[in-house]
């Protein structure tokens, strides 16, 4: 779906298609051309009014582009990843928006999910003076939203880890299979975020023209905010690995404990069980006092006897 908003004169407006006038770096415009879920109609944009190059065209036509930041003449070429947590609320998806950057105006490129641009369209729509900020101020709106929509994603991820942590010291049940799912979710992040705090640095150290030095705060403020979920991501990936020891060694810790218990058991019932075969087997035995009647009084005591001096025993050796 082609969107098209014209900042002209103090006022923001919606047309239904570009006029190639408003591409004139002399004219006193602000154009933002929004191009969500593209047809191929729509894709010819690029090349037929914008004349973009080949190879950025080729980029924004791809399906994954991880982030990265390309400067061409008259233009720069960007590509972002926002981030949404899935219905499941177990895992997340990542929306790359691909920006083409010109004097005056601005291309964005996705697949209609972006909730950050979706947020500006509705702003354009209510303020007619969101773009009088010109093309760049409107790219660190869409980009400072994209990544404020990290930090609920990395709360999410952060309570899944504390929940692991707390099954992991309990010991009853082997984490393997989630902590594996855990580390390449944020595995898939680092990918992303990694190149994205640079790309977004290179906006905060004005390496491209367009780039004034109030603009060039804002994205500073951007980048501190990547630079910040980045590091998080990486000792969230310290945590998971430790997790996954803390479980094995619980569970070890807990088989240990039962092979104790089950150990002292066999140990305990081993002369008793030395006991009952002798006085079982059908041949004369010495008998205890008291006749025939008090013969499984006796054992019994012996046996209970045992039973009482071995668990003393162990005890005081600190095997319970």
């Amino acid at each position: 779906m082609l969107t098209v908003y014209v900042h002209q004169n103090g006022e923001t407006r919606c047309e239904a298609a570009v006029d190639r006038a408003w591409l004139d770096p002399a004219a006193a415009v602000t154009l933002w051309v929004d191009l969500a879920a593209p047809t191929s109609d729509e894709l010819r944009l690029l090349a037929d009014v914008f004349h973009f190059h080949p190879l950025a065209i080729e980029d924004a036509q791809s399906t994954l582009q991880f982030p990265k930041i390309e400067p061409y003449q008259g233009y720069v070429y960007m590509v972002l990843h926002g981030i949404d947590l899935k219905s499941d609320q177990h895992h997340f998806a990542t929306r790359d928006i691909d920006f083409f950057i010109g004097r005056n105006y601005l291309v964005t490129i996705h697949d209609g999910q972006s909730r950050s641009i979706q947020r500006m369209r509705l702003v354009c729509d209510k303020n007619e003076r969101v773009l009088s900020e010109g093309v760049v101020g409107a790219v660190h709106r869409i980009v400072d939203s994209m990544v404020d929509n990290y930090r609920p994603v990395i709360e999410e991820i952060e309570d899944r880890i504390e929940r692991l942590e707390d099954q992991a010291f309990s010991g009853r049940s082997p984490l393997s299979r989630q902590v594996m799912k855990m580390k390449r979710d944020l595995a898939v992040m680092r990918r992303i975020l990694v190149p994205q705090r640079d790309a977004i640095g290179r906006l905060a150290r004005r390496e491209f023209p367009m780039i004034s030095d109030e603009m060039a705060y804002r994205f500073r403020d951007v980048y501190d905010h990547v630079v910040r979920v980045s590091e998080e991501a990486a000792l969230f990936q310290d945590r998971v690995t430790g997790i996954l020891e803390v479980n094995l060694a619980s569970i070890s810790n807990r088989l240990n404990q039962v092979m104790k218990v089950l150990t002292v058991m066999s140990t305990i019932f081993l002369p008793l069980t030395v006991l009952t075969g002798m006085w079982g087997m059908n041949i004369p035995l010495p008998h205890f006092p008291g006749g025939e009647a008090a013969q499984f009084w006796w054992l019994a005591g012996i046996m209970s006897t045992i039973i009482g001096g071995m668990l003393a025993a162990f005890r005081r050796l600190g095997w319970l």
